[in-house]
């Protein structure tokens, strides 16, 4: 084997570093993108001033040893790859009178959609019909951007759940009564730093609700009763082995069910996206989410979009482990603490579908290939805000529209 630039007989990085961070001990330094996708070499300050500075080929274990100080941020435009072509599909508009109080308060029902407006809930699909209020307990005043309500509902369209994200409190409606049968509270300790954590699972005889009910403690109800499911010891003073100093936020199940992808952080501040066994779980593994599966160390960095790709694959928006972060997403396994790749480009609401991800957009509606790292697709204007099953629905200004993709991976 040669020897590299750098001076040692080691397998190469395919990454170049300034010679100032050849040795141990070297300076923080930058990741100064080529414009190729997202590739990039590690600068120190004073290189990456410079007009034509001097890099090496650099052995993983430089490279490994440099990037571990790459504190300073990112240098550098990413090349971001667009093979938009027409997106395959149907579209339908219709008018609907009905105003979601925020972009979080429409949400999939099996056959149509569900809005929380200042009325209450709305059922919308054939003729719109009101369900009724929904009232929480009062929320100290804070300020807090995104603060406000959000809505969720079960797979079978049965129940609904209406939150305050960055907030305390919240309820489950069984939609066919419009009687709460599970009110939510998550205690007050930093709730403001995190949307609501809640989600619905699938019982096999019928919807299960996950929700924090304190600031380190997910539970499981019973959601036509109320019953709480994973009764169990987790405080520091009599479950020590089981304590977990652990800032739950979004929950977001994987198609399955299996696995639940958790967006929330932990002291110093750091984001710590998570990943827990559900099926463990319900079968017995009482302690599942207290022994969650870390995905990454994101720095200052939560409260980010995030989706499945599959069943064993995460999309995180966000390229790095510090504010401020690339544009873009990193691809993690979620079985183990490791990324599987990047791309730049990605910015907005995003979901997962059949092996494609779809992103609300600042211009419109993109459609990325996770596989190429390209945008396929892209609808200039539509800007939905709820998914069902690979239709996108868009509600303002009194019409609600629609598109049902014919996209697969691939194509």
């Amino acid at each position: 084997m040669k020897a590299l630039p750098c001076g040692h007989l080691a397998p190469a990085a395919g990454a170049r570093v300034c010679a100032h961070l050849t040795t141990d001990n070297g300076p923080d330094c930058f990741r100064v993108l080529t414009g190729v996708a997202t590739r990039y070499d590690l600068l120190c300050q004073v290189c990456a001033d410079l007009d034509a500075p001097e890099l090496l080929d650099a052995c993983v274990g430089c490279f490994g040893r440099a990037e571990d100080d790459a504190d300073l941020g990112w240098r550098g435009t990413p090349g971001i790859l667009r093979h938009d072509r027409e997106l395959p599909g149907t579209w339908t508009t219709t008018g609907c009178p009905v105003t979601p109080l925020n972009d979080r308060c429409l949400a999939a029902l099996p056959d149509g959609w569900l809005a929380l407006t200042a009325a209450g809930l709305v059922r919308i699909g054939g003729e719109h019909r009101l369900i009724g209020p929904v009232e929480l307990p009062p929320e100290p005043p804070r300020e807090r951007a995104g603060r406000g309500p959000a809505l969720y509902t079960s797979g079978d369209g049965r129940f609904a759940a209406v939150v305050t994200d960055h907030g305390r409190y919240g309820a489950v409606v069984d939609l066919a009564s419009g009687a709460v049968t599970l009110a939510l509270d998550r205690q007050d300790y930093h709730a403001d730093t995190t949307r609501f954590p809640v989600a619905f699972l699938d019982g096999g005889t019928g919807p299960l609700v996950v929700a924090a009910t304190d600031w380190n403690r997910l539970d499981v109800f019973d959601a036509a009763t109320g019953r709480l499911l994973t009764d169990r010891v987790t405080t520091h003073e009599e479950n020590p082995e089981h304590y977990f100093d652990y800032f739950f936020g979004a929950l977001l199940p994987s198609p399955s069910g299996r696995s639940l992808l958790v967006d929330g952080w932990a002291w110093h501040p750091v984001g710590i996206p998570l990943a827990i066994d559900c099926e463990a779980w319900l079968a017995g593994d009482r302690h599942a989410p207290e022994h969650g599966r870390a995905l990454a160390d994101r720095g200052y960095s939560w409260n980010t979009p995030m989706a499945w790709v599959g069943e064993d694959t995460v999309a995180l928006q966000g390229i790095g482990d510090d504010e401020p972060m690339l544009d873009g997403v990193e691809l993690r396994d979620a079985r183990a603490d490791r990324r599987t790749g990047m791309f730049a480009g990605p910015k907005g609401p995003m979901w997962g579908h059949q092996g494609l991800l779809y992103v609300t957009a600042e211009a419109g509606f993109e459609v990325w290939d996770p596989a190429d790292g390209a945008r396929v697709g892209f609808a200039e204007g539509f800007r939905p805000i709820a998914h069902r099953e690979g239709a996108f629905a868009e509600l303002r200004n009194d019409r609600l529209r629609i598109w049902v993709t014919g996209l697969e991976p691939g194509q």
